[in-house]
Formats: C-alpha cells, structure tokens, sequence
C-alpha cells in the first residue's frame, strides 16, 4: 500500500509547507499561511496591510475564487517528489465566533502569536475546497471533493525529516543488513539510503551510485500515529521479523 491521490493532497495542503494564493482577476501569486481544518477546509492566515488582504476584498459579486497551490519540498536529496497539489475555492473573511473557532483549529497545526492579533493585524479566510488536483510530472490528476474531504494527512509526514535522519545516522547498518535479506540472492552492492517515509512503508535506495534502485518497505499496519512508528519500523530493525516488498 502506498497513500493515494487525496491523502496526498490532503497532506500537502496540511500546512507544514509553503503555499502560495492565487486569486482570480488579481495580481499574484502571494505566500500565505496556511491549514487545513478538521473538515477538509482551507484556512488562510493573512496581514491585514498587504496585497493578500486586498486582493482578497470581495468585488460586486461578494465571492473571492482562490487557488492554493503547494509543492512537496523531499525530505532528503535524490528522494521521489510527492508532486504539486492545487486546491480551489471561494474564500471568506471570519469574525466573531467562527473566527475564534477557525483560530482554534489553525493553532493545533500552525500555532503562532500572530493569532492573537486577529481582527487587528491579521484575517483569517477559509474556503471549502470545490475543486482539488495532484500534478505530479507531466500528469494531472484531479480528486473528487468529497474524496479529498474524506481523506487523512499524513500522520508521519510532521515527523518525516527526523525519522530519516535517525534512520541514517543512528541505523543505517540494521537498513542496509535489512535490504540485503529481502534481496537475497540478489547481491546487494553500494549503500543503502532511506529516502522516504509515510504511513504505509519506507522507500530506500540502493545499488552503485550510478545505478541506484529504489525499493518500498511496506509495514504491517499503517501507522496511526508518529508514536506508533517505532512498532512499524521494528521490522527493520530486529531480525525477528519480515516486511512486504513491493516495487516503489
């Protein structure tokens, strides 16, 4: 297993990498803080002197069509991309409660002391999200809204950097003597690098580094939670136990 298109976009749109707003008839794009709320909606985070804000005023028609767009910046050098997701919607302004709720929700992911001066130095927006797409290469796909409402970030993918830096650092013997054993026959030559994690596996490579193959871990269970990833990873790490292989 592997995550699929909508917790794909669902984790890139989580808000732990840069996003940028475009807004439609307006100059652009903007860099914008961002989450995503328990619902699948957009939270926009944005000055309230700056071209954001004003680009964001409604016009006659009292709706604001936004674009947010995020790339996957890999963990690692020579790691796989997890593409560009795109998500859409018309954005409106909070106040009162559903500001103060929306605070709530944005704090759990990205908390900042920028929150406590809604309604003076800051706005929050949110948009319900009409239309979601992953790019990834040359291709395009497009997610249903509901699909992508439905999905789940990525519990690892906060922790992603860390694990693997461990992993190389800390464990790249316990890896590589791993790798060699579901390889068997198969020679194994060159060093082993643990290039990503998620939920569902470990992609490493290995091979000579002009020739270097890449191979996916698939754990047992997903993980649930960046806690649970040590039971995942035992596997790996102890003899006592064998993983799925699957081509990455």
């Amino acid at each position: 297993m592997r995550p699929n298109p909508a917790e794909v976009v669902r984790t890139l749109m989580a808000g732990r990498l840069p996003g940028l707003a475009h807004v439609a008839h307006r100059p652009g794009p903007h860099p914008v803080r961002h989450v995503t709320d328990p619902e699948g909606r957009m939270l926009l985070l944005v000055p309230v002197a700056g071209d954001l804000a004003a680009a964001l005023e409604p016009g006659p028609a009292g709706d604001v069509a936004v674009v947010l767009d995020v790339l996957d910046l890999p963990p690692t050098a020579g790691a796989p991309t997890l593409g560009r997701a795109w998500v859409s919607g018309w954005a409106t302004r909070l106040d009162d409660d559903e500001r103060l709720l929306a605070a709530l929700d944005f704090a759990d992911t990205l908390p900042t002391g920028d929150l406590l001066d809604l309604g003076t130095a800051f706005h929050l927006y949110r948009f319900e999200v009409a239309e979601a797409r992953l790019e990834r290469g040359d291709a395009v796909l497009r997610i249903d809204p509901q699909e992508y409402a439905e999905a789940e970030p990525d519990p690892v993918h906060q922790v992603e950097e860390q694990v693997l830096a461990d992993l190389a650092g800390h464990h790249a013997g316990e890896v590589t003597e791993y790798v060699r054993r579901l390889l068997d026959p198969k020679p194994l030559t060159g060093p082993v690098r643990p290039l990503r994690i998620d939920r569902y596996g470990l992609v490493v490579a290995y091979g000579p580094l002009g020739g270097r193959h890449r191979v996916r871990l698939t754990f047992p269970h997903p993980v649930g939670h960046p806690d649970d990833l040590a039971r995942a990873l035992h596997p790996v790490l102890c003899r006592a136990r064998a993983a799925v292989r699957t081509p990455d």
